[in-house]
């Protein structure tokens, strides 16, 4: 494997165009956050919806549903959910961490993998590892075999990361991407681990301010294409500029996608409120509508804990509100939980 910088010109009129699109579109994504009132509402469900997708690339396959149930039941619904679930706690624990230290480092990867796979954690110290293209079964890339010479590819990245070079953040960020996949440090959690170094570095470059801009779902609908070019950059290295141009589509593309998706749920939020005054005006208050929009699914508990009041009140809340058409209660186990149906349609 070659380290970064690659010896390679990206400023073809290709690109540039390219990444013209893509640098328009993620600033009016940036803005669009910045002018919602509550946008910690939107952080919160894109993330779980991340979660789902970049879990789904690897094949672990679950619901919306069952991935909320499990967050507010505190049980295991299945080991999918639970994947997903510690995936999203990677995102934050990320997050958390470059905020506090303003740089990206292995160190910090090593702590977001092992929290996305608690038995396999830590840089892989034994051969044996191979990536392949889990819809074609075929082998798309032999990573570095050694301890030593991971790390020490690893310890080229972090400084190309974290230190100003002559390209866009979103040129790097396909490079990036690129590289971390190709060395492939850990025994597994390699491709989610890589999908947060992602929206880590985003942030890190001031593309964007929160983790809103995910790239699993373009990577899922593109799958064979994605292999395909990460096996034919690795066979040789001057095919880099195709993947960038993939990426910075992704980044266009994507940054388009979860535009729409903000304003709908923004405009889903402002509909309710309305409905609300009409229908439950004797309740009705703005933190009511910014809890049941904060999850598909909440509960008494949570309910009356955010909202600051007695259970009875709260029971007699939620009664309210699903009379109205506003919430469906189900039955988990022993407990009963309030799905925000309107939310669930968006996401499904």
């Amino acid at each position: 494997m070659k380290k970064l910088p690659f010896d390679i010109n990206l400023d073809t009129i290709e690109i540039l165009k390219a990444l013209n699109n893509a640098n328009h579109s993620i600033g009016e994504l940036k803005g669009v956050m910045n002018l919602l009132p509550n946008p910690n509402i939107i952080l919160s469900l894109l993330s779980i919806g991340e979660s789902k997708d970049s879990s789904a690339i690897e094949n672990i396959i679950t619901t919306y549903e069952d991935i909320y149930k499990e967050m507010i039941t505190k049980k295991p619904i299945n080991k999918s959910a639970k994947e997903v679930n510690a995936y999203k706690k990677a995102i934050d624990l990320g997050f958390e961490k470059l905020k506090a230290k303003g740089f990206i480092s292995t160190n910090i990867l090593v702590e977001i993998q092992k929290l996305i796979e608690p038995n396999k954690g830590g840089i892989r110290k034994l051969p044996g590892t191979i990536i392949k293209n889990m819809e074609t079964n075929q082998i798309v890339h032999t990573p570095p075999q050694s301890e030593s010479e991971i790390r020490n590819l690893l310890h080229n990245l972090e400084q190309f990361i974290n230190e100003d070079n002559s390209y866009d953040p979103l040129v790097n960020l396909a490079l990036i991407h690129f590289q971390f996949e190709s060395i492939h440090p850990f025994y597994d959690g390699n491709g989610r681990t890589g999908r947060i170094l992602n929206i880590l570095y985003l942030v890190l470059q001031n593309k964007i301010d929160q983790p809103i801009l995910y790239l699993s779902k373009y990577i899922i609908e593109n799958k064979n294409e994605y292999y395909d070019l990460l096996k034919s950059c690795n066979q040789n290295i001057k095919n880099i500029p195709q993947f960038v141009l993939f990426l910075l589509k992704g980044i266009y593309e994507t940054s388009k996608y979860t535009i729409s998706m903000i304003l709908r749920i923004n405009e889903l939020i402002n509909l309710t409120k309305e409905e609300m005054k009409s229908r439950v005006k004797d309740i009705y208050s703005d933190q009511i509508v910014i809890h049941i929009f904060s999850y598909l699914y909440t509960k008494n508990e949570f309910f009356r804990e955010q909202l600051n009041i007695s259970r009875p009140t709260a029971t007699k809340y939620l009664k309210a509100l699903e009379a109205n058409g506003f919430l469906v209660s189900e039955r988990v186990g022993k407990e009963v939980v309030y799905k925000n149906i309107q939310l669930v349609n968006i996401f499904n």
